[in-house]
């Protein structure tokens, strides 16, 4: 760059659905955005919401080379509208959490040797062992789960180790997956990325190490006591904690902002793609009618509230639709305009219990910083702002973490000299004011959330239902499915039929969340049985027709 010219700085983000970037100047102004929609801009990889779903309903991929072209498109876009590469200065980025990317013996080599006569797309063709990445949405690794857990004494044990328990679309299991399944594969592997340090060996010719932190964070210059939710194809919860508790539920990372503090994130599959298919199906597809429900519809909805899991949630683990009315019974089906605004209710009012499950409690002056796609709907963000009981802000893009990165490419050159973050994003436009709670929402709520366990008792008898079993005389609610499969076992109900309802459509989800793990400690042959009979279960259980139509 010539001393003469103003520096800018990029900031990139390989999501699941896009691949975007911003432009920055000194000022933290933003002076450039763009996006290659990967759907709609690469229809040649057939993708849908940017990943492909498999026959198992539990296998989700997305090809390398749709994220590689993407990059070829987008800088293309970039040369084109005469964006002025000479003024950047550095640049920062990220990537969907626990994708991984495979790359093949020899691929170093290449990376090294690239020709600018070609695009990247073509030059590496030939560098992946693994052509389709396993990303997020993937559950299919519960035998690796169920491995790593016993090798190291226990969910909780691998929770208090690493902050987490054994999640499916965590990319330690991913890789164990490969490792026992495709052998020959991960031979033929040099080198594995995250999404992240992939693109950047896009970038440096060279394979790139790990980082550990959330760019999205910086981006929205979250502070301590605020709660940050990015609404995008996933739904996530962020808090600030200064003194963590690792549990089943939830996830405790380092605090990209503050590194004497602590991060605590909760996620929910089941985001923006069943907002779009709710959407699609009561609103003619506009998301000016959807606010239009959402703004002819009264806070609580007179007591309607659903549950609305197209895919296996992560939290809580559970799969189906389920609705009830104000006499809290189970109904087939809403009118349109109830329908929308019981998923919106629903969806906030299960991150604000699950949160507080955790031990998290709404202040006086928390505030809730939204982010993603759907925090540009004013009316989606006055039902989060009702739910919890707290004022919602925003930043004036949707594309934190994006932003975030391009922060921390300027972090990035001053860091060594000990200037911290929040010193770096000073200049930063400040959170904006969206909405406020409507006056009389929180006693709603709190009427509603009072409804809740007896809704997902109803959910549990109704899996029971479909199995074809007797639900247990004595089901409670199922905080984490506890007090339900506990009794189930105590009722001489098999293991198998236990299992196979919605809401623990897998073997690994028992044998983590059951009560009697509490005494087993004092009756070890109790439980241990079932510990035996994981393994040969497993393959009945992921198979069983029950199983198979649930997934779907």
């Amino acid at each position: 760059m010539a001393a003469s010219e103003a520096p800018w700085y990029l900031g990139w983000d390989f999501s699941t659905q896009q691949l975007k970037v911003i432009a920055i100047d000194e000022q933290l102004r933003v002076i450039y955005e763009d996006n290659i929609h990967f759907d709609k801009d690469l229809p040649e990889f057939g993708t849908h919401c940017g990943v492909h779903v498999h026959s198992d309903k539990l296998t989700v991929t997305s090809p390398v080379l749709m994220w590689v072209k993407a990059l070829d498109m987008i800088l293309e876009k970039m040369k084109s509208s005469g964006f002025k590469f000479s003024h950047v200065r550095a640049f920062s980025g990220a990537g969907q959490q626990h994708g991984s990317v495979y790359w093949k013996e020899g691929a170093s080599q290449i990376l090294k040797n690239l020709s600018p006569d070609l695009p990247l797309h073509q030059l590496l063709k030939a560098c992946f062992s693994v052509s389709d990445s396993p990303v997020w949405m993937d559950s299919s690794t519960n035998t690796q789960c169920l491995s790593l857990e016993k090798a190291v004494g226990g969910a909780q044990n691998l929770a208090n180790i690493t902050g987490s328990r054994a999640c499916e679309r965590f990319t330690g299991n991913q890789i164990a997956k490969i490792y026992s399944q495709n052998p020959e594969v991960y031979v033929q592997t040099e080198r594995i990325s995250l999404v992240s340090s992939f693109a950047a060996s896009l970038f440096l010719s060279a394979y790139a190490p790990i980082d550990y932190c959330d760019a999205s964070l910086a981006g929205m210059k979250l502070e301590e006591g605020d709660i940050a939710i990015s609404l995008g194809t996933s739904d996530t919860l962020f808090l600030w904690i200064k003194e963590p508790a690792p549990a089943l539920e939830g996830h405790i990372f380092c605090n990209p902002v503050d590194s004497r503090a602590y991060m605590a994130l909760l996620c929910f599959k089941n985001g923006s793609l069943i907002r779009e298919r709710i959407r699609d199906d009561c609103a003619s597809g506009s998301w000016d009618e959807f606010s239009k429900a959402l703004k002819c519809t009264v806070v609580g909805n007179n007591g309607n509230l659903g549950f609305y899991f197209d895919v296996i949630e992560i939290t809580p683990e559970a799969v189906g639709i389920h609705r009830f009315n104000r006499d809290n019974n189970k109904v087939p089906d809403f009118p349109k305009e109830v329908e929308i605004r019981a998923l919106i209710e629903g969806q906030f009012m299960a991150k604000r219990i699950h949160a507080e499950k955790l031990g998290y409690k709404i202040m006086p002056r928390t505030r809730i910083l939204a982010t993603g796609g759907a925090s540009y709907n004013k009316e989606i963000l006055q039902v989060l702002s009702d739910v919890f009981s707290a004022p919602v802000y925003t930043i004036d893009t949707a594309n934190s973490a994006c932003l975030g990165c391009a922060y921390r490419a300027i972090h990035g050159l001053v860091a060594e000299t000990s200037v911290s973050l929040v010193d770096v994003v000073k200049l930063a436009p400040e959170p904006r004011l969206v909405v406020t709670p409507t006056t009389g929402a929180d006693q709603m709520y709190e009427r509603t959330s009072s409804l809740f366990p007896g809704w997902i008792t109803s959910c549990i008898k109704t899996a029971y239902e479909r199995a074809s079993t007797m639900p247990p005389q004595w089901v409670q609610t199922h905080s984490t499915r506890v007090q339900a499969m506990s009794v189930g076992f105590l009722s001489v109900i098999s293991i198998l039929d236990i299992c196979r309802p919605a809401t623990w459509l897998l073997i690994h989800m028992f044998t983590n969340h059951d009560a009697i793990t509490a005494f087993s400690r004092a009756d070890a042959n109790l439980y241990q049985p079932l510990l035996k009979r994981y393994a040969e279960l497993e393959q009945k259980i992921l198979y069983s027709p029950v199983s198979s139509h649930l997934a779907k």
